[in-house]
């Protein structure tokens, strides 16, 4: 079963990056490839069983369940239900912990997924480096002053 993983170093304190993390409905803020998100009726956006519809910027659409979401940990895990990628039984988890050295925050992102195996590098590369690394960048921008 493939993983990837990205990690980063983002410039701000770990209360102000799991802020904008937490938010399941806040990829828009941040994320340079989500265009919008939307909660569906049910349960609210920080409650487990949430779903958001994501319209990415080249306008697939992607609906993903909240499985946990742990204010402790500062961890956040979801599994999609429907999207334009060629994967099944995808769950991901993205992560922020405090660098106690610099008071900046560490940020790991990663999934499990199932696939046909010829599809695997390119999903790998699509998640790795377009959502986790693309998603850990546009938080780095969003909290670098102006």
């Amino acid at each position: 079963m493939p993983r990837p993983y990205a990690s980063g170093i983002v410039p701000a304190d770990v209360d102000t990056v799991w802020g904008l993390v937490r938010d399941f409905n806040g990829l828009p803020a941040f994320h340079p490839t989500i265009a919008s998100s939307e909660i569906e009726p049910g349960p609210a956006a920080g409650a487990p069983g949430a779903v958001r519809r994501l319209v990415l910027a080249d306008g697939g659409i992607v609906r993903e369940v909240l499985l946990q979401l742990d204010d402790d940990e500062r961890r956040q895990t979801y599994k999609i239900l429907d999207s334009p990628f060629a994967v099944r039984s995808y769950v991901a988890t993205v992560r922020v912990a405090p660098v106690t050295a610099t008071g900046e925050s560490f940020v790991e992102w990663w999934s499990y997924y199932d696939s046909e195996a010829a599809d695997e590098a390119e999903l790998n590369t699509t998640f790795a480096q377009g959502v986790y690394a693309g998603g850990i960048a546009g938080l780095t921008s969003k909290v670098k002053p102006a």
